[in-house]
Order: C-alpha cells, then structure tokens, then sequence
C-alpha cells in the first residue's frame, strides 16, 4: 500500500489544503514538521512543504515540492479533480485566486509604511471580489454547499482550507483577520464550510483541529 508523508510547519499556512485533501482520502499518511532551518538543505528547494509518497514494492520514494503541485497531484490521484482539462482547470483556478488574496494579504508587511494602507485596501478588494465570485458560483449549483457537482471537490477542500487558516487558530500574523473575514462572509461560503465539516470523509481530521462553523458560531 502506497504511503505519504506530509511536511510543513506548524500551521495551516499552505499546507492546510495537502493535509486535507490526504485527509479525505483515507490514505496512510503522516504530518511531519521538519527542525527549521536545520532540515532546510534536506529539501528538494530547500522549502516547505513537501511530499514524499512511499511504495510499498520498496521502488525509490517519489517526492514533490511546490504546494499547489502537491495538491493537484493528491487530488487527481485520489478523485477530487475531474478527467476533464477544462473542467479540472474551473477548479484550478479557483485556488490560484484564494493563494493571490492570502499574498495580498501579508504585503503590506513588506512594503514602506506610506503604503500599508492602500496594499491593506487591495487586499480587501480583492477578498471582497473572491467571496463574491465563490457565493456566484455556490448559488448557480444548487446552493449544496458545493463549488461543482454534489460531491466534495478539490475547489470545496481549497476553499474551505482558505477560511481554516483565518478563521480557525490562526498563525500571530493572522490574529487580526477573523474578524474582517467573518464581517464579509456570505451564507453559501458558511453552508460551504459546515458541508465540508459534516462530510465523512473530513469529519474526523476537523473534529481534532477545530471548526470554522464554531468560529463563526454557526
């Protein structure tokens, strides 16, 4: 039987979306957290996360970096992205979005002072136009709690892993957020989260980490 191993911080950051979609997938895996920066010349770019899938006809041990690479790989191997290109990339794209607003987010810390304001500002916008384009897109399916179709999907976990890292035990760098997220989510976003928590194939990994519907007391 094919195994994994996760590793990546001690926090949701862009690991979270990997960890759940192993998670969904009832495969044998484990989260490991490197020493830092100690494990960082062991790494395949010297960052994190990786993934490294072990076989267990003892062949050479396959290893990925790159979060989005790593999800697209746990997700069409285990059935969370269609066969189809065209629809694969309507999921696709949906994260690219969610990974641009989670940068934006954290540039106004690496820009002068003079422009904190207008980068928080982009950032806003930004969030504003993602939550609106997911509610779009929630309603036109039915209102199901699903991005696509009547099942959990890759856009479903990577949605659902972007209000995980705001909403629930967020990082220090994150302990401003909660509240100006939660002040601009929808009700599809909110069905959206408690779907994916009430959903076997999640329910056991969310129970141990905390909830988004707790967060937002749903």
């Amino acid at each position: 039987m094919t195994s994994y191993i996760f590793r990546y911080f001690n926090v949701a950051g862009f690991g979270e979306t990997s960890r759940l979609l192993l998670a969904a997938s009832k495969v044998d895996w484990s989260d490991e957290k490197p020493e830092w920066p100690q494990e960082k010349p062991n790494q395949p770019f010297g960052r994190l996360p990786v993934l490294v899938e072990r076989s267990a006809d003892g062949s050479p041990d396959f290893v990925l970096s790159e979060s989005a690479t790593i999800e697209r790989y746990i997700a069409r191997t285990h059935g969370f992205l269609p066969m189809d290109p065209g629809e694969a990339a309507q999921q696709e794209q949906l994260r690219d979005r969610l990974n641009d607003v989670v940068i934006a987010f954290f540039t106004p810390n690496l820009v002068d002072a003079s422009a904190r304001e207008a980068k928080h500002a982009e950032f806003v916008g930004l969030l504003d136009r993602l939550f609106t384009v997911h509610s779009e897109l929630l309603r036109k399916n039915g209102n199901n709690g699903h991005l696509f179709g009547t099942e959990l999907s890759y856009a479903d976990i990577a949605t659902y892993a972007f209000l995980r890292m705001f909403l629930v035990n967020p990082m220090e760098s994150l302990k401003q957020s909660p509240q100006l997220v939660k002040s601009k989510l929808t009700p599809e976003l909110v069905k959206l989260a408690v779907t994916a928590e009430a959903d076997p194939l999640l329910e056991a990994y969310v129970s141990k980490r905390g909830k988004v519907a707790d967060a937002v007391q749903v």
